[in-house]
């Protein structure tokens, strides 16, 4: 497709062609940006790295406002856009990393003493997990488009049990500030948190029934399958809340079985690294497939950030100092990632401004089909 230019006299597009068509693809996980920012700023916080944490913080809340801005441009420039995103098993439980954006965000803002945003904003994303939470999966789970929901199961399918998750986190974060209220809040974290378990073991078994059914390929292992550990990880934070809060009768119902399952699902997410780290080889080592920016990649940081934070937290609790070493580690891992990422997107977005400025356009951007794939055989856009 091409268009005129005015006033240039050259055949090309309109100035600005190349932001429409990121603008209409943007990826529909997006807010894992603000996900992985948050979580490294909350493990430089544990770490007593207080100007660190603050600046990722300010950008953490940057980021959450301009997505919010696109998100809702898009929404009413390209409303068909984000309704097949809504519909598609590949990429819209990819939405629920704005429930967890925002849940994380909040929490790190409450131990910045900002509670004026952290209260309001654990609420409103409570009430946006009730509502997609329904929503979401059913719109689905009713697909009929001619292909099998189960081939296009992915790794984004997690973010729905992290997204309960980090309700949790919300409910137990805000319990000491409640004046009233405080057995409510105790029992939509227990209740939450259950919640998240159950999603994720029977998205476990999803993907696991997706890959002895289809296969995987090389290019199909995105990204976001790290988060089948962030998961993990994120109900250890979560457990370690809710053996924290004041004493209410679904908390006390609850804490021995929580309590003893942190150190379990810790261990598991210890055992799940090397076999990602191994799959990311045959990724890209073996298999070639190019190293690029993708916004899936915000997926990846999001896991290792919250195994550090989750390591920190529990090694802290249980008092396990080889615990607590293992997250020290693993925080200045998911820095690391964090910045090389963060980095990648800059350039990354810096192209898109450049070539919409001069009037160019662009690929389409791995935001629409960037965390799944329409059906085994295809080639997804990520790299």
């Amino acid at each position: 497709m091409s268009e005129q230019t005015s006033g240039s006299g050259a055949t090309g597009v309109r100035p600005g062609s190349a932001f429409r068509a990121a603008l209409e693809d943007l990826n529909s996980g997006y807010f894992a940006l603000v996900m992985g920012t948050s979580i490294v700023s909350i493990g430089l916080h544990e770490a007593g790295l207080e100007p660190a944490s603050r600046v990722l913080l300010v950008v953490a809340a940057i980021a959450y406002v301009m997505l919010w801005i696109l998100y809702i441009w898009r929404a009413i420039a390209y409303p068909r856009a984000m309704l097949r995103d809504l519909r598609a098993p590949g990429r819209a439980f990819a939405y629920f990393t704005v429930v967890a954006g925002t849940n994380v965000l909040a929490v790190r803002m409450f131990s910045a003493g900002l509670l004026g945003a952290a209260v309001p904003l654990v609420i409103f994303a409570a009430l946006l997990w009730l509502v997609i939470g329904y929503v979401l999966p059913w719109q689905v789970f009713m697909t009929r488009d001619g292909e099998p929901i189960l081939s296009r199961v992915n790794g984004t399918w997690f973010i729905w049990a992290v997204a309960s998750q980090s309700v949790a986190i919300g409910m137990t974060t805000i319990q000491p500030v409640a004046s009233s209220g405080g057995e409510w809040i105790g029992l939509a974290a227990v209740l939450t948190w259950s919640v998240g378990v159950a999603l994720y073991a029977g998205v476990a078994v999803l993907v696991m029934l997706r890959i002895v059914r289809f296969g995987m390929t090389p290019r199909e292992f995105e990204p976001p399958y790290w988060v089948a550990m962030g998961a993990m990880a994120i109900a250890v934070v979560a457990g370690s809340g809710i053996l924290g809060m004041r004493s209410t009768p679904m908390v006390e119902a609850t804490r021995v079985l929580i309590g003893g399952t942190i150190a379990v699902f810790w261990s598991f997410c210890l055992w799940l690294i090397p076999m990602l780290v191994g799959a990311g080889l045959w990724r890209h080592v073996v298999h070639r497939v190019p190293l690029r920016y993708v916004p899936a990649l915000w997926s990846m940081v999001f896991p290792v950030g919250m195994f550090a934070v989750a390591s920190l937290n529990l090694g802290r609790v249980d008092e396990l100092p080889l615990v607590e070493s293992v997250g020290d580690a693993v925080l200045v891992l998911a820095v690391l990632v964090w910045a090389i990422v963060f980095l990648a997107m800059l350039r990354s977005v810096g192209g898109v401004l450049l070539r919409s400025r001069r009037g160019g356009i662009s690929a389409p951007a791995p935001g629409r089909r960037g965390p799944g794939t329409p059906s085994p055989g295809a080639r997804p856009a990520s790299g």
